[in-house]
């Protein structure tokens, strides 16, 4: 848990407007990315066997958690691009697809608890499914305080 801790300090004291959209979000992905892996490790504590079964699958998950969040990045890249001119019907398409990205990711989250508990049991997948729903609100935490609100054109 203290890595874990470490992580939201460090996601919370970088700025998206300090840096490159593209290089922030690369930065987010490869941070994420690289401790994601020892934090799993360390909290769930898997026997080798759950371990051969669990990583495979996360795998996949981590593949189709990674195809969803480029949707996200366009989006926000997509409200970046028209912050200064943001129409009606412009930021009700922002926030559809908005709400689309946030039931793809409850489904995929569902989908595969779902996988991981037949693979490796309840109480295994829920332990691990609450530790990446926590991962998951690190990141949509950071993202979310570093974008501005929406603004009328003009603002």
């Amino acid at each position: 848990m203290k890595k874990l801790m470490l992580i939201v300090a460090l996601f919370l004291t970088t700025s998206v407007f300090a840096q490159n959209a593209d290089d922030y979000i690369q930065m987010l992905k490869s941070d994420v990315q690289s401790n994601k892996i020892t934090i799993i490790t360390e909290t769930m504590n898997f026997t080798d066997e759950q371990s051969e079964i669990f990583w495979p699958i996360y795998t996949d998950f981590s593949n189709a958690l990674s195809k969803l969040a480029d949707k996200r990045i366009a989006n926000i890249k997509d409200f970046a691009a028209n912050y200064d001119s943001l129409s009606a019907d412009k930021a009700n398409e922002l926030m559809e697809n908005s709400f689309q990205y946030q039931n793809d990711k409850l489904d995929l989250n569902e989908e595969y608890y779902g996988t991981f508990a037949e693979a490796l049991g309840p109480i295994v997948a829920a332990k691990y499914m609450q530790l990446e729903r926590m991962i998951q609100l690190i990141i949509d935490v950071q993202v979310s305080a570093n974008l501005p609100f929406a603004k009328k054109p003009g603002e």
